[in-house]
């Protein structure tokens, strides 16, 4: 039967829009309400069913259908606010350098969240480890863009950095005033062993799945011991990817080879006649663009372009050394310390600034290409070594950072433990092991 319709309304509380419609309908059903997260349908006698009135919208007010771009907005911010949640936690509880911050976060984004699958995750450690920057800091970018585009990777990178910033901003101001800095020994004395479980424990379940053949175990061996005796990174890294591709194109008998190149800038050699916070802006610009390697080769690179020229002291210097070891996040956030120092808050701004620019360009650019690359099996066959390589380097900085940290038997004690806990419960967050290892160590420290 027919009847004539009374008004109806639809409301969206997120887009506050409002629309009233009048008509005829051909169902005589009770008033009744359809809702769906924030908005509400409500419907009078006389109306056949809500995809009537959302018609309605779309015909009558030329108006696109809303509802879904809400659900998309919605769902947009829930992983934005994710993302800002995991890597805010992985910034201030990020102790031990890039090693330890891609074991953890692997655990987080891998196993824990499964926003991408332990082969993708090495594939970018892999892909990281080829172009300038920090890359643990690349890494977080990496994996916000994975989950939520161009704005999780500016999520990512930000909210990983910034508590190291924040607290090192707070040591150089504090260090500015007292010329010392806290004493700290025993905090870092079971932290360091914790976080070498926690790294050593991960490493093993990402080797497993990088180590697909025999070929590239001996590979992976090779790159272990030339990292040890010190080899500079991106040398084992090349030469691994390529012997790779050449025990790749012996297999298949190809006799075509591609080339790939890491996206590097070019060196800067004259910076313009800015004001002087801009001038280390310039200078920390061309350190974040052309460094390879971990955070620690930053220091030496400083050396020669702050030391030397007289802008900072060497006591200076080696103070923003120990500032990197015992603060979370990344070890490049140093530059917030130095820029201080030289030249204030704006001078820390600007350091900041300009040595985590680089990174957030280069995995923009970088991160939509490696799925193409996994494609091709010459280049699929270079991720594959490199990821190997990449294991074996993270590995040997282990050792190495084992050396400095496990002195005695307490130290030795904590790491055991650690490991044991760590393989045992592989669901616990590594947080808890590295609070663990502090505690143990501060109360161990007095013994």
């Amino acid at each position: 039967m027919d009847r004539s319709c009374q008004e109806f309304r639809i409301f969206s509380a997120d887009f506050s829009f409002c629309r009233h419609f009048n008509g005829n309908a051909r169902c005589g059903n009770t008033k009744f309400a359809i809702r769906s997260n924030s908005a509400c349908i409500r419907m009078a006698p006389g109306i056949h069913c809500a995809s009537d009135i959302l018609a309605g919208i779309s015909r009558d007010n030329d108006q696109p259908d809303r509802i879904p771009l809400l659900k998309n907005t919605m769902k947009k911010r829930k992983d934005l606010r994710e993302i800002a949640k995991v890597f805010l936690r992985l910034g201030l509880i990020g102790f031990g350098g890039p090693a330890a911050h891609i074991a953890m976060m692997e655990e987080e984004v891998v196993h824990k969240r499964n926003w991408l699958s332990q082969e993708h995750f090495l594939d970018l450690v892999g892909a990281t480890n080829l172009i300038p920057g920090p890359n643990s800091t690349e890494m977080t970018m990496h994996c916000g863009q994975e989950k939520a585009g161009w704005r999780g990777l500016i999520v990512a990178g930000t909210c990983f950095i910034l508590p190291a910033v924040i607290i090192t901003g707070f040591f150089a101001y504090a260090y500015q005033q007292y010329g010392k800095l806290p004493e700290v020994a025993p905090l870092l004395y079971g932290i360091k062993p914790a976080i070498i479980a926690v790294i050593v424990s991960l490493m093993v379940s990402l080797g497993k799945k990088a180590l697909k053949t025999i070929e590239l175990g001996v590979i992976g061996i090779t790159a272990a011991i030339l990292a040890v005796y010190g080899i500079n990174e991106i040398y084992i890294l090349f030469g691994g990817g390529l012997s790779g591709v050449l025990l790749h194109l012996i297999k298949s008998r190809k006799q075509t080879l591609h080339s790939i190149f890491p996206f590097v800038l070019l060196q800067i050699t004259n910076t313009p006649n800015f004001p002087f916070n801009w001038k280390l802006f310039w200078i920390f610009l061309k350190v974040g663009s052309i460094l390879y390697g971990s955070g620690y080769v930053l220091f030496a690179f400083l050396d020669a372009e702050l030391v030397n020229t007289g802008m900072l002291s060497k006591k200076e210097l080696i103070d923003a050394i120990a500032v990197g070891q015992f603060t979370p996040g990344p070890v490049f956030s140093s530059a917030t310390f130095i820029g201080w120092q030289v030249a204030g808050l704006p001078g820390a701004i600007a350091a900041t600034v300009g040595v985590f620019l680089p990174s957030f360009l280069f995995v923009a650019l970088l991160n939509p290409i490696i799925p193409k690359l996994r494609k091709s099996p010459v280049m699929s066959a270079f991720l594959d070594t490199v990821n190997v390589v990449s294991v074996a380097i993270i590995l040997a900085v282990c050792l190495e950072m084992g050396k400095a940290s496990i002195t005695d038997w307490r130290t030795g004690l904590i790491a055991i433990l650690g490991f044991a806990v760590t393989m045992k419960f592989k669901k616990l967050n590594s947080a808890f092991i590295v609070i663990g290892g502090s505690l143990a160590g501060y109360l161990l420290y007095q013994l």
